[in-house]
């Protein structure tokens, strides 16, 4: 009777994972978004180095003699955008984009980057990531992200660290173990003194971390303090998501952090439950500027019983 109980409990969750199982197109309808009528916002770091906010993953966009280098092309109808503002900026078609990690709001756009020639660059995890099918538990939902066909994939990946030596400046990817996802690059540009740290540092909220396919709170800790020592007090921070930060930004975003892990696993030592893990309020000083904490405390939840 217990092993028929068991069974029909399996299939009833995945029942309920079926029913909320949803496209990324479909989850952006969801949530009311309206990519015709989205502009693209760009702020300039300096002559060469622009922001571009739009919808999906933050774009950083180096312009210059030798062409075009962005990080992250959120989705695939805003790459017409991005490439007008691009133009505005005094350049063409981008060379090469480089994925921060395998999430469609930050690689929405490479089919059509792929299409005109664009080389993309990833961490090896990630261009494995994106050959195969993938189901991102966002706790509200879960969405299905289709392989990427092979013009949309990165031709180029690295596993610790890579170079790149473009537009006046040296460039460095690297990676740190698994933090947001099994795949994610910190992008630091090393003579503009400007890092894109894709997801592994939000500014718009709570971070996500995708605890089924690959990531974990105690990665997000590690690759966000192994970053602020390749970096120094005055390098602008670039966020995958929210308004551009600082390393004091990034420093407090790890204390936060670590003191949230440790409140966690403290409960769960306890025998908590997630009902009790959130119940009990671990970042309840933090909510009023970070916004509802309850997927931050799922997904680091799921990390930390792994």
């Amino acid at each position: 009777m217990r092993k028929i109980l068991i069974f029909f409990g399996v299939l009833s969750c995945i029942s309920a994972q079926a029913q909320n199982l949803m496209t990324p197109d479909e989850l952006n309808a969801s949530r009311g978004i309206d990519f015709d009528s989205a502009d693209i916002r760009v702020e300039s770091i300096s002559s060469d180095l622009h922001v571009l906010f739009g919808i999906g993953g933050n774009v950083l966009a180096s312009i210059g003699s030798q062409g075009v280098l962005i990080v992250d092309d959120q989705f695939a109808p805003m790459v017409p955008k991005i490439r007008s503002s691009i133009s505005a900026l005094g350049g063409g078609e981008a060379d090469f984009v480089i994925n921060t990690h395998w999430h469609f709001d930050h690689t929405g756009g490479n089919p059509l980057m792929g299409a005109v020639g664009s080389w993309m660059v990833s961490h090896i995890n990630s261009r494995k990531m994106l050959t195969e099918t993938q189901i991102v538990n966002l706790v509200t939902a879960q969405v299905e992200q289709s392989p990427y066909m092979d013009d949309a994939l990165p031709v180029i990946t690295y596993e610790d660290q890579m170079q790149f030596f473009f537009n006046g400046e040296a460039i460095d990817l690297m990676n740190f173990g698994p933090a947001h996802t099994t795949g994610d690059t910190a992008v630091i540009f090393r003579g503009s003194n400007v890092v894109h740290m894709g997801d592994v540092f939000n500014r718009s909220g709570y971070p996500f971390i995708d605890a089924d396919n690959g990531g974990g709170i105690d990665g997000v800790i590690l690759f966000c303090e192994s970053v602020l020592q390749e970096i120094d007090i005055d390098t602008i921070v670039v966020p995958g998501h929210g308004p551009i930060g600082t390393y004091e930004d990034l420093s407090n975003y790890v204390e936060m952090l670590r003191e949230i892990r440790e409140r966690v696993a403290v409960l769960i030592a306890e025998g908590a439950t997630l009902e009790m893990v959130i119940s009990a309020q671990p970042t309840a000083e933090w909510d009023e500027v970070m916004g509802d904490p309850q997927r931050l405390l799922d997904r680091a939840y799921a990390s930390l019983k792994q």
